[in-house]
């Protein structure tokens, strides 16, 4: 019984298994869940005066960096809860999302939302197209950057404050932008936040006179689930290597439509 809830749990907080530490002092039980799910940690429980031992020098509960957002953490999972509660009501998920009265921010960086920026850069894994890690001195530096065009997202809802759950960079080389990070976090997949980024992305390209973006995808183990998010998109792939490293380009428009549809943008 032990996998299906581990499973469960996974799916509810919208974690891959990786993120999961499963302690039992029963061998046989940890033989259950590491051949079953073998992304989960699984330390091996010796004498009981020894589990606090193991467990702090295992160090899969060190912190080394506390946001505003961790903080608020359990109230997110219960505000999801609330959200996963209202969905149920609705046969039309396009109506569900419109009755979540969504609002977005989205700006270019701001000093406020610096660290976590920088900390989300280092924990997404799952909603991250290029794997790419930020320090925060290296996210100050590409914000002052003008050849950079870097947003962040916030969303909110009637439910509560997401907090900062986007970033896009993009490095600008003549009159094309090169995309070096996009990342989401995964507790608002599903809700359209993605195409709200891109719409805003565009319309800061369109400033600057940018011809085209350019998009690349470095598959991981983790990240398979944005596979094919820029044919969403709607950029076109223009090559793939044997590893699955691709590239896809999509030309700016005459008129751009924007693809959000549910939230609203607050630029």
């Amino acid at each position: 019984m032990k996998t299906p809830l581990l499973i469960a749990i996974a799916k509810e907080l919208n974690l891959l298994p990786e993120s999961l530490v499963f302690v039992d002092d029963n061998p046989a039980e940890r033989a259950i869940v590491k051949g079953q799910l073998p992304g989960v940690s699984v330390p091996e429980m010796e004498k009981v005066e020894q589990y606090i031992r193991i467990l702090d020098r295992s160090g899969f509960f060190e912190v080394s960096d506390l946001s505003a957002d961790d903080l608020n953490r359990n109230e997110m999972y219960k505000e999801n809860q609330k959200r996963a509660e209202l969905q149920s009501t609705f046969e039309n998920y396009e109506e569900y999302l419109h009755s979540l009265k969504m609002v977005a921010e989205i700006k270019p960086f701001e000093p406020i939302y610096m660290a976590r920026i920088a900390q989300l850069t280092n924990k997404s894994n799952q909603f991250n197209l290029t794997t790419r890690r930020y320090t925060q001195a290296e996210i100050e530096e590409v914000a002052l950057d003008a050849q950079h065009i870097c947003l962040y997202g916030k969303l909110e809802d009637r439910f509560g404050n997401n907090g900062v759950v986007s970033v896009v960079i993009g490095q600008i080389v003549g009159d094309v932008l090169h995309i070096e990070l996009w990342i989401m976090s995964c507790r608002v997949l599903k809700r359209d936040m993605e195409f709200a980024m891109m719409d805003t992305l565009i319309h800061h390209c369109q400033a600057k006179g940018i011809t085209k973006v350019m998009g690349y995808y470095y598959p991981t183990a983790k990240n398979k689930m944005v596979k094919n998010f820029y044919e969403v998109q709607g950029f076109t792939k223009i090559s793939e290597d044997e590893s699955g490293n691709s590239t896809w380009v999509y030309p700016m428009p005459e008129n751009y439509e924007n693809k959000n549809k549910v939230i609203k943008v607050e630029e």
